[in-house]
């Protein structure tokens, strides 16, 4: 009876251990990958507008409602960006009026004039739709109008978010069904851990 029970569990811990053995191996490659981070520092690059010096007499003027103000230029001309408690404004240093959206030839002229911080990556625009240009190399850059902010996304970005995905078993892009597939993981864990520990005490 004894040797059946035997048996029953080190068929059962070797059946776990298979189960389990593509989520281990998929842990153990894209942990190193998260360990060794090859990759990271473009795909992660932070991408600011190109800004220049401020040669014109333009002054800020004092408002209560300001929270914070910054007065930029760039090759688009002067910029002024006011924090308000209802968010971020991006307003014509002048006559301080809301400063309308940027047309694609505008933000083609802005974004182009940023990649020169890195120009290997970026290459060159060949789209935009709406606030997003996208280039010759893949990359993908936002433009926040607000204020006045660039964030980018290449290839390499979007494999980094699959192997993110993978190491924590969003396998499917269905919530539901991840969850499910991560709680099994962690049971089955458990299930393996106490079948081994059960197999070396019945050694001892």
């Amino acid at each position: 009876m004894m040797v059946a029970a035997r048996v029953t569990t080190r068929t059962l811990h070797r059946t776990v251990g298979l189960v389990m053995l593509l989520p281990f191996v998929g842990w153990a490659v894209t942990g190193t990958i998260f360990f060794l981070k090859p990759g990271y520092g473009g795909a992660y690059e932070s991408l600011a507008v190109k800004t220049y010096s401020i040669e014109s007499s333009v002054s800020v003027p004092a408002n209560a409602a300001w929270l914070e103000a910054r007065l930029l230029k760039t090759v688009l001309g002067e910029h002024l960006l006011v924090r308000t408690a209802a968010g971020w404004q991006h307003l014509d240093a002048r006559t301080l009026e809301e400063r309308r959206a940027p047309a694609d030839p505008e933000i083609r002229a802005l974004v182009t004039d940023a990649f020169t911080a890195n120009p290997a990556r970026y290459g060159r625009i060949v789209s935009v739709a709406g606030n997003v240009a996208t280039t010759d190399t893949g990359v993908r850059v936002t433009l926040g109008w607000s204020r006045l902010a660039l964030s980018q996304r290449g290839r390499d970005t979007d494999t980094i978010d699959r192997i993110y995905k993978v190491h924590y078993l969003q396998w499917t892009g269905i919530e539901i069904v991840d969850k499910i597939l991560g709680g099994a993981g962690l049971i089955l864990i458990v299930l393996l851990s106490g079948l081994g520990l059960k197999l070396f005490l019945r050694r001892t």
